[in-house]
């Protein structure tokens, strides 16, 4: 349920003049019936000496990538950590050393 000011639920964006906080697709989570948990890695570590030897196994073969954003250059750094910020990267932001 969200909550704007002192209106909650759908009915109180109905007629907003502006975006609104949140997902613009909410009602379509609420006619699903969604439950939306996080997940933290660290709560499934008894899983990772399974875990580590499949995805080097993976990595290897070519079926397992990770897309990230490659910078080339120390003197480029300041550019990438301030895209970093702006969201311009896609994964990791890396700077590739010479």
């Amino acid at each position: 349920q969200m909550c704007i000011r002192d209106r909650c639920g759908a009915i109180s964006q109905y007629n907003a003049a502006a975006p609104v906080p949140g997902p613009d697709n909410l009602a379509l989570a609420i006619g699903k019936r969604l439950t939306l948990r996080g997940f933290i890695v660290t709560d499934h570590m008894h899983l990772a000496k399974e875990w580590i030897p499949q995805a080097a196994q993976w990595l290897r073969a070519g079926e397992l990538r990770a897309e990230e954003t490659v910078v080339e250059g120390i003197d480029q750094t300041v550019g990438a950590f301030l895209g970093l910020l702006r969201g311009a990267n896609t994964g990791k932001m890396l700077i590739r050393l010479p």
